[in-house]
């Protein structure tokens, strides 16, 4: 308790009388300028809380961010290895491809795209496709020319919205026959 409340207390014991700004004796200070000076913090304050906010919401999107670039990375390397999972698929004797090795890397082959979808990789559709250079790798062309992709020598894949890698592909006339070297 201060000493002005003390003085209060003992002019007024019941405390029945109307409560006194104590503005220190200070004759400069009246109810105007401390309604003023109140809201000029309450202006501060809501600032700084709105600042806050938009500190915390960008620093969860650069977390975000980072994390969706390790991933990619990941992503990046893990593919190549279910193109050597597929290309194993593909060259099995027809012999072997109803045995139970066969069956099993079938079971990978699935596993790993799977896990590739539930992180948001996508294979991108190419074969018949109009060659498309940003998802579109062509490592050959038909002599004829053409602008179709008539043969799909490793898949590409998305990640959302964008390329993770593009389709390696031949390019040739729309009527040629179409040949996928994909399993």
């Amino acid at each position: 308790m201060t000493n002005a409340q003390n003085l209060r207390d003992e002019a007024d014991p019941g405390g029945t009388g109307p409560p006194q700004a104590d503005n220190g004796g200070d004759p400069g200070l009246d109810r105007d300028t401390i309604v003023a000076e109140r809201d000029r913090y309450l202006d501060q304050l809501q600032r700084t809380a709105a600042d806050f906010a938009n500190y915390r919401r960008r620093t969860e999107q650069e977390r975000s961010q980072q994390r969706l670039l390790a991933n990619e990375q990941l992503l990046r390397e893990i593919v190549p290895v279910l193109d050597d999972l597929q290309r194993g698929l593909g060259v099995l004797p027809p012999e072997e491809r109803d045995t139970a090795l066969a069956e099993g890397m079938r079971w990978v082959e699935q596993k790993f795209l799977t896990t590739l979808k539930k992180h948001g990789v996508t294979q991108i559709d190419s074969l018949g496709q109009r060659f498309d250079p940003s998802m579109h790798e062509a490592v050959e062309a038909d002599p004829a020319g053409g602008d179709t992709v008539v043969a799909v020598y490793a898949p590409g894949y998305r990640l959302g919205e964008d390329i993770l890698r593009p389709a390696m592909v031949k390019v040739g006339p729309t009527d040629s026959t179409v040949d996928s070297r994909q399993s």
